[in-house]
């Protein structure tokens, strides 16, 4: 991960009241409208993984569907925002961590995973970041991915985006739903796909 840099422009940004206006913009909202409907797309959650919080606007809508949920975030910044956010909350799990690094004998039902992968070097990072969070995903789990498309993500100075990642977690999930979301702006151009685990669990077998 270009860690120092990014780092560095991630800590600057969450000093703002809403960083990346998360909750002021209609085209952010519509963004987590869509990110929350693909993950509730399977009823009540009982164990979910949120990889990349921001300052938690996401968490908060999250939160209140799960039994159990775990965050991560490469910033101790972002961690203590969304923490403050969702205080009411008592069964959510934070971690500090690059999702590169991040290992947990858990097995999640849902993982989401929304505007990360990029900040990763080149594609040979995100294919193993990828790799590593699909290896955490339950059997009859499902992902919501969802990123800026290429074409911005190369502009912005980035490796790729959104059709490179969906491609990678086709490779080894089935894609259930994408929804392309754009606003007004040229920078507001996102797709968010929804996919799930294609081994089933030995007690959906038998229930067959």
């Amino acid at each position: 991960m270009k860690l120092n840099r990014n780092y560095q422009i991630l800590e600057q940004e969450l000093t703002a009241d809403d960083p990346w206006r998360l909750d002021s913009n209609q085209f952010e909202r519509e963004r987590h409208t869509q990110m929350l409907r693909l993950s509730l797309s399977q009823g009540f959650i009982t164990n979910a993984l949120e990889v990349g919080c921001a300052a938690g606007a996401f968490t908060e809508k999250l939160a209140p569907h799960c039994k159990r949920l775990t965050v991560v975030d490469v910033v101790p910044r972002a961690i203590g925002r969304a923490c403050q956010r969702t205080k009411r909350w008592s069964h959510t799990n934070w971690v500090v961590s690059d999702i590169q690094q991040f290992s947990t004998a858990e097995r999640f039902d849902l993982i989401v995973m929304a505007e990360v992968l990029y900040y990763l070097s080149d594609v040979p990072e995100m294919r193993a970041a990828i790799s590593n969070v699909v290896g955490m995903l339950a059997p009859d789990g499902h992902l919501v991915f969802g990123s800026a498309r290429d074409a911005n993500c190369q502009r912005w100075g980035h490796a790729a985006g959104a059709e490179t990642v969906i491609a990678m977690l086709n490779e080894t999930l089935i894609e259930v739903e994408r929804v392309h979301c754009r606003g007004e702006s040229v920078n507001e151009d996102c797709l968010i796909a929804g996919f799930r685990h294609p081994f089933r669990s030995s007690r959906s077998n038998r229930q067959r």
